[in-house]
């Protein structure tokens, strides 16, 4: 890994080379990411005592980045900016080499090669905390390992710590071919759970592949209404009434909503999953959501699925930074199993 003591500084710090880098900009937001999105030269960041550059060579996008994008739903431009965005660069996922450390950094040195999340990651260079970065999984590419943290931590957490799947469950997976979805199947098959996973015709096989043991087309047939009950649903698609969820749980089963897309502009799938907290003291069955939270010690079990073969990202295409828009565009599109990579030039 390197000595952890070397290149320590305050901000900001000066690196070699170039003063400034590529950088995916938004200055406004909009649902189409054409006319909002543009690549420029901006400074490099600088970093705290705290805080770790890294040289990123790659990013991803998910379902999360146009969310961001587009300022929806509103319930949650207070936080990201009324008019504008309050950070005009986006992305959150990174792979790529420790550039320098800050200060009071230990456990990371310049030439490591990490992944992870921080701010504005779709940019030749971020400044991350190194909490929430870790070593990058030895047999993945870069481009493979920018398409884990986001995705791979929420579906941990959707998986095992709210769904606390066990062996032998019988579980259903809504979404199962998006970036959560591909790891939630893969987290829930490596529990000994039975898997049912609901995808669109073309991708039935590829959630196959990951461990599924059944599989529901959901353009050809209600998933819901072929009378299975199960012990466990991860609602990552969060197009289904919360009525029909439960009618398709146990006594005593567990939904977890990850997210939704019911309510609207102003609330999304906010007020969904705000019922099932509501509900979940009255009724047997246990109705919950969650925020997932991007930490590296879950990230460190992540690798450890990874390293031992439990657990693979699906890379469904890789765009350069200048194609970021493209890439937005086509997961718009639904065309897109598992992940978009994006690709930064290494000079």
């Amino acid at each position: 890994m390197g000595d952890p003591t070397m290149h320590k500084t305050s901000r900001p710090i000066a690196t070699s080379g170039s003063t400034t880098m590529a950088a995916v900009v938004q200055e406004r937001y909009g649902t189409r990411p054409e006319p909002v999105l543009r690549v420029a030269r901006l400074p490099k960041p600088g970093i705290g005592p705290g805080e770790v550059l890294v040289r990123v060579r790659a990013s991803s996008v998910d379902r999360g980045t146009w969310h961001m994008m587009a300022g929806l739903p509103y319930a949650v431009r207070p936080v990201s900016g009324l008019r504008r965005p309050r950070l005009p660069n986006p992305g959150r996922n990174i792979a790529g080499v420790v550039e320098a450390v800050g200060s009071t950094v230990t456990g990371f040195a310049p030439g490591d090669e990490v992944y992870g999340t921080a701010p504005a990651a779709f940019a030749d260079y971020a400044a991350a905390r190194p909490d929430r970065i870790a070593p990058k999984p030895t047999g993945l590419t870069f481009e493979e390992a920018a398409t884990v943290p986001v995705s791979a931590l929420t579906a941990l957490q959707a998986v095992r710590d709210q769904g606390r799947i066990e062996q032998g469950q019988e579980v259903l997976i809504t979404g199962a071919a998006g970036g959560v979805g591909t790891f939630a199947v893969q987290l829930a098959h490596h529990l000994g759970a039975r898997v049912t996973a609901v995808a669109s015709t073309p991708k039935l096989d590829a959630v196959r592949s990951l461990g599924a043991d059944h599989v529901i087309d959901y353009t050809r047939e209600d998933f819901l209404a072929d009378g299975r009950r199960y012990d466990t649903i991860v609602d990552i698609a969060g197009n289904r009434r919360l009525r029909d969820l439960r009618d398709a749980l146990t006594p005593h089963g567990r939904l977890v909503i990850t997210g939704g897309e019911t309510d609207g502009p102003w609330l999304g799938g906010t007020d969904r999953q705000l019922r099932a907290q509501m509900l979940s003291p009255f009724v047997g069955q246990h109705l919950g959501t969650f925020i997932a939270t991007e930490h590296a010690v879950a990230l460190r079990k992540v690798t450890t699925l990874i390293d031992t073969g439990a657990l693979r990202p699906v890379v469904d295409r890789v765009h350069p930074l200048a194609e970021t828009a493209s890439a937005i565009r086509r997961l718009l599109d639904g065309r897109v199993t598992g992940k978009l990579a994006l690709a930064l030039p290494f000079e």
